[in-house]
């Protein structure tokens, strides 16, 4: 077992090295480096990768399930400025989301359950590009869970600096929005700054856009039914005194129920047609979704896990948010859930202040383990 300090050690280390989506190769082989070492010798003990991405399986004595646990490994492309003497040694990332906490708690409950047998099979997933690829829908599509390495329950956490450090919290149904990336263009025509009749401005149309598209939510989804439309990026042209031929905006779409998303999705679509109607120009949307689907828990398996966590004292009721996780796409393939783990930070995640709480690393390991262990000694999805 892994101990509260060392825990820490392994996320000082893993902090250092954020790596984009598909591009952990650092973070890969030092957890390589890591787990070579504790399943040295060991039959029982299989290791596979895709791209950066690992599985790591420990055969169970009877072998009748396989138990999974997955977490996400890709860093930010975000400059960090917590002031940590761990802080990001790649210029430009950070892991500004816990990941390297969530990969540390993964590698605090291989080594958990290396230590204890049980009569179904573990698997471990860390899985690559949660924030830009979908890692989760890209590795099922390859056939990472095809034939001995199936899975019958999937199991995930993601960190919460809003919950007091150690705090589990989660529901017995829809956790996380499902999410939609919007990429819009907009072509028109450059000019003098002198002379806007000859010129077609994007800079006035992509506003006019962004301004329109705002009134969706308000007047076209049912206010019962929660969505989020936001647009976080805009360039448009390039000096003072000339008019913007060009521009690009770049936003989300978050909605727990997909028909909502769709309306939407639609209503972005009628209001560009409208804007080239309007500025007699072109405008191109695209909707990139992917593996970002709502993230669903099995409702038996949570309210047991949620039982689990009231007898020890440390579980916390929580409302649906819009957060977006690729562990949606697995949710919709295999029975599982999904809960927040508390970490109490002053900064929010994605900021680049963003610094967790980790005092309460070993406890939160040593009952999650008690669950997996738990599962992996049932029979099904019922006991």
């Amino acid at each position: 077992m892994l101990n509260q300090k060392e825990l820490e050690e392994i996320r000082y280390a893993l902090h250092q090295i954020p790596e984009i989506g598909l591009e952990e190769f650092e973070t890969q082989s030092l957890i390589l480096k890591w787990v070579r070492v504790w399943t040295k010798d060991r039959e029982d003990v299989q290791i596979k990768t895709w791209k950066t991405g690992i599985l790591i399986k420990i055969s169970g004595t009877v072998g009748r399930r396989t138990i999974a646990w997955r977490t996400d490994m890709d860093g930010l492309p975000v400059d960090e400025e917590t002031g940590l003497s761990c802080s990001s040694q790649h210029e430009g990332r950070m892991h500004a989301c816990g990941h390297d906490v969530h990969m540390t708690v993964a590698l605090g409950l291989l080594k958990l359950a290396l230590e204890h047998p049980a009569e179904n099979h573990r698997l471990f997933l860390f899985q690559p590009a949660e924030e830009n690829h979908g890692g989760a829908k890209l590795m099922y599509e390859a056939g990472c869970f095809e034939e001995k390495w199936s899975v019958d329950e999937f199991y995930a956490l993601h960190v919460n600096p809003n919950l007091k450090s150690g705090v589990i919290a989660t529901r017995p149904s829809t956790l996380f929005a499902g999410t939609c990336e919007v990429h819009v263009r907009f072509t028109g025509e450059s000019g003098h700054a002198a002379f806007p009749q000859d010129a077609n401005d994007m800079l006035i149309a992509s506003t006019s856009f962004v301004q329109i598209s705002q009134t969706i939510i308000s007047r076209n989804v049912n206010p019962v039914d929660s969505a989020v439309l936001t647009f976080g990026h805009l360039e448009a042209g390039q000096t003072a005194n000339v008019i913007a031929g060009d521009a690009k905006l770049d936003g989300t779409i978050r909605a727990f129920i997909p028909e909502t998303l769709k309306k939407v999705k639609d209503r972005l679509q009628d209001v560009a047609e409208g804007i080239e109607k309007s500025f007699n120009c072109k405008v191109e949307v695209n909707f990139i979704q992917g593996a970002w689907l709502p993230v669903v828990n099995d409702h038996a398996l949570t309210e047991k896990f949620i039982n689990f966590c009231n007898a020890r004292g440390n579980f916390q009721e929580i409302d649906a948010l819009m957060t977006g996780e690729d562990f949606g796409y697995l949710l919709q393939k295999f029975p599982g859930m999904m809960f927040w783990l508390g970490v109490d930070g002053k900064y929010p995640l994605h900021h680049s202040k963003m610094s967790p709480d980790i005092s309460k690393l070993e406890i939160s390991v040593a009952l999650i383990h008690d669950w997996i262990y738990q599962r992996a000694n049932a029979k099904k999805i019922d006991n």
